[in-house]
Order: structure tokens, then sequence, then C-alpha cells
């Protein structure tokens, strides 16, 4: 499983941390802290983020997650 901190990074690309995090209006420290995993995204800034990388929010923070949930759920049936 690819977490959401390693997501949002490899989204991020060669811009900086100040860069994102004025865009969206949280502090770099803040979108420090979600690349590394040390706090989770309120939903606002979930969405905000997804807006910001062109992307949803299922993506970045939820498909593998569904993903290994079905597939539990099938080895189940």
């Amino acid at each position: 499983m690819v977490p959401y901190g390693k997501r949002l990074m490899e989204l991020r690309g060669p811009r900086s941390r100040s860069e994102v995090a004025k865009s969206i209006g949280i502090a770099t420290s803040t979108l420090a802290m979600y690349e590394t995993e040390r706090r989770i995204p309120r939903d606002s800034v979930k969405i905000a983020l997804a807006d910001y990388y062109n992307t949803t929010v299922q993506k970045i923070f939820f498909d593998e997650e569904c993903h290994e949930m079905r597939q539990k759920i099938e080895g189940v049936e």
C-alpha cells in the first residue's frame, strides 16, 4: 500500500512545500506533517489538495485502502 503522504510528495514533485501550502492556504509545516503522515488533513484540506493537484480525494487518500478492504471482504465470502 502506498501511504497518502508519499502520494502527496509525489504529486508535489519539484514544487516547494511553501508554494503548495501557500496556494491552498495552510502553513508549510502543516503540509510537511501531512506528507510525513503525522497529521491527517481535515476534509476541506483534502479537497483543496485534490483540486490543487487536479485529482480526487479518493485517489490521494483512499484508492488502495478501498481496494485492500474489498479484497478482505471478498476473501471472507
